[in-house]
């Protein structure tokens, strides 16, 4: 697992999906990243660094490349690689009953993921059903711009 400590986004493979938990739905995520790894080890995953230390604990046979922790700006990170096309599919499990210091940081990768159309997921039931819809299972073009 790669932590990125400079300026520079690490490098993805292309249509790379992320992975990000707010601490208490980390091990949720985790358990179904474990579910569904027969599909996932064969799309680029690109995590926040906790959440993929977490996921990797589960499933270590997993290639996970991680950015900073969320509160550290690794949400944002995330969000430049969805406007670079590099990620096109987020997998979100936020915890909706605890005040995150870094809300703006997430409303911020909220807001860049509706922008750029791209499919995301925000608890076990609808990651459920986009790993249903085949998504997964495809290579995913990069997102178009908005309106085109």
């Amino acid at each position: 697992m790669t932590e990125t400590s400079t300026a520079a986004l690490p490098d993805p493979a292309p249509g790379a999906i992320a992975l990000v938990a707010h601490d208490r739905q980390k091990p949720n995520l985790a358990a179904w990243v474990a579910a569904h790894a027969d599909v996932l080890r064969n799309r680029p995953i690109v995590a926040t660094a906790t959440t993929g230390a977490t996921i990797k604990d589960f499933c270590p046979e997993l290639q996970i490349t991680t950015v900073a922790s969320g509160p550290l700006g690794g949400d944002q990170q995330i969000g430049a690689m969805i406007v670079e096309g590099r990620v096109t599919a987020l997998v979100f499990f936020p915890d909706p009953m605890t005040p995150m210091p870094h809300d703006v940081d997430v409303k911020a990768l909220l807001r860049i993921a509706l922008v750029r159309d791209i499919p995301c997921a925000f608890n076990r039931r609808s990651a459920d059903l986009l790993m249903r819809s085949g998504y997964f299972q495809e290579s995913q073009p990069a997102p178009t711009e908005p309106g085109s």
